[in-house]
Parts: structure tokens; C-alpha cells; sequence
């Protein structure tokens, strides 16, 4: 009985009706009055405070006032970061096809393949294949290309002297040259005669996609260079740069030595090659 009574007067409290009066200070005239219970302010103090829930939540949801919440990242950041996600997929993406690229050259370079294998098409002897010599008459178009050639072979300096303009590469050492270059004897590069321990050095900017001793030509450091170009350094003392350094030209890399078993003393193997073909390094350099 008195829980129900307790109950009733607890109803009673929330549905008394009260009137809310503003007045004129100095007639005492009514202005403006309000009826209101207990129940009404509750209820309507509910209201009030979901709606500006809500609406508190949908200026932070679709406006920029979100980027102020601490711990709530930016537009701009996101946009930086998917970007630099986007960077760091093309930078491996180029990495794997320089990774492949160095792999496939290695064994050529560092000599791991024999000249025999290299040049086998050379060795083949005539089985007796036989030819339609009416198919081996010179066209109009070969016998122009064939023009061209022997007048390139007429003017070798003008030739070297165009790629020295196009290309300028620093000389890797200064020395004497023992040995050239030379397509017949298969060997594609110019030793370079000095004392051990002198300074060899980067003949163009470019990043050091090797980095390794080898058994047959001791320690041996290769640099890619722009326009396709890539330059090999063989048979040093010691090496100065790491595999995926950016060298500048003219910067020290290694140091003269004789290590690797075909080594003649102390002197440097330098080889360049461009679009995977070597080419005659002193079209480009001048060694004295």
C-alpha cells in the first residue's frame, strides 16, 4: 500500500502543471507565459538533445570540420598517401625489371659463360643446308643499307666523335692501355694498366646494380647509367659502393687490384655496353 502510494505521488510530482511567467519589470505586465510539467521539460529536453546529436554528427560526417577531430587524418594526407603507395608500386614494379635485367647480364659479364657459348653460332660447321641463290640477290633496299655501312666504315673518327657529343662519360682511370678493344679475339673491353690501389672512378651518374667478387674476375662493380648505357669495372682491390647506391661522375668506386683468377697483374677490365650490345669504350672515353 505504500509502494502505490509512493508510486502515485512520484506521477503526481511529474504531471503538476507549473506556468512559466515573464513579466515587465517595471508594470509587472505579463509578456509571455508557458504551462509546463515536469514530464514536458523532460521530454522535451530528450529532444532537443538528440536532435543536436544528429545534427552535430552530420557536420562532422560531410564537412571539412572532421579533419579537426584529433586522431581523424586528413584529405590532403590521404591523397599524399595514396599517391606514395602508387610511387612505391611503379619503384618496385622497375626494380624487379632492373633485377632481371642484371640477372640475365651477370653470367655474360662476369664471365660465367664461355665465349664459346656466346659465339657457338660462329662454330657451326656446314651441314649442308642448301640455298636458293636466286632468293640471296641484293634488293634495292640492301644494297642502299649496305651504302651506308662502308661509309660509316670509311669515317670511323666522325663516328666516335658523335658519340663523345651525344654521351660525355669521365674517364675510369688514367693509365696505360695494355690491351683494347676487340670483336675478333672476343674481347669486349679495355684493360688499363696502373698502380694498385689507384682511384677508379664512376664515368657517369648512375645507380650500382652490382656489387660482388667473383672467382674468375675477383671483385667486380657494374653501374646503370641514362641512355641505356651500363658500365662494368673488373678485377679491383676493393669496392667502395654498395648494390642500389647512386654514384655522380668522377666519384670514387673502387680502388685498382688484381684479384680474380684471369687477372695479369694489377690493371683495370672496363667494359660498356648499350641496349644489352658492348660497344668500344674508346668511342666514348679518352683513357690518356
Amino acid at each position: 500500500m505504500a509502494k502505490k502510494d509512493k508510486n502515485r505521488k512520484f506521477k503526481q510530482k511529474l504531471t503538476d502543471k507549473y506556468r512559466l511567467v515573464i513579466l515587465n519589470e517595471d508594470t509587472f505586465q505579463e509578456r509571455f507565459s508557458l504551462k509546463l510539467s515536469r514530464l514536458n521539460v523532460f521530454v522535451l529536453g530528450g529532444l532537443f538533445s538528440i536532435l543536436l546529436v544528429m545534427l552535430t554528427t552530420l557536420l562532422i560526417a560531410f564537412t571539412s570540420l572532421r579533419e579537426y577531430i584529433p586522431g581523424y587524418s586528413s584529405t590532403s594526407l590521404k591523397k599524399k598517401a595514396t599517391r606514395l603507395t602508387y610511387e612505391a608500386d611503379s619503384l618496385k614494379n622497375r626494380l624487379s625489371v632492373l633485377e632481371i635485367y642484371t640477372k640475365a647480364l651477370k653470367p655474360v659479364l662476369t664471365g660465367e659463360i664461355e665465349p664459346e657459348k656466346i659465339d657457338s653460332i660462329v662454330n657451326i660447321k656446314d651441314g649442308g643446308v642448301f640455298f636458293d641463290e636466286s632468293k640471296l640477290q641484293a634488293t634495292k633496299r640492301d644494297s642502299l643499307f649496305r651504302e651506308q655501312v662502308e661509309s660509316k666504315d670509311r669515317f670511323p673518327l666522325s663516328e666516335a666523335d658523335a658519340n663523345r657529343a651525344k654521351n660525355v662519360f669521365f674517364s675510369p682511370l688514367t693509365g696505360i692501355t695494355s690491351q683494347g678493344y676487340d670483336v675478333n679475339s672476343r674481347h669486349y673491353a679495355v684493360d688499363i694498366v696502373a698502380k694498385t690501389g689507384s682511384p677508379v672512378k664512376a664515368i657517369a651518374d648512375g645507380t650500382v646494380v652490382l656489387a660482388e667478387w667473383t672467382t674468375e674476375t675477383g671483385y667486380v662493380i657494374m653501374i646503370q647509367h641514362s641512355n641505356q648505357f651500363l658500365s662494368v669495372y673488373k678485377h679491383n682491390g676493393t669496392l667502395l659502393k654498395q648494390q642500389g647506391e647512386f654514384v655522380k661522375s668522377g666519384e670514387v668506386i673502387a680502388n685498382v687490384g688484381s684479384t680474380g683468377e684471369l687477372t695479369t697483374g694489377p690493371h683495370l677490365h672496363f667494359e660498356l655496353w648499350n641496349d644489352g650490345y658492348p660497344v668500344n669504350p674508346t668511342n666514348y672515353i679518352a683513357f690518356q
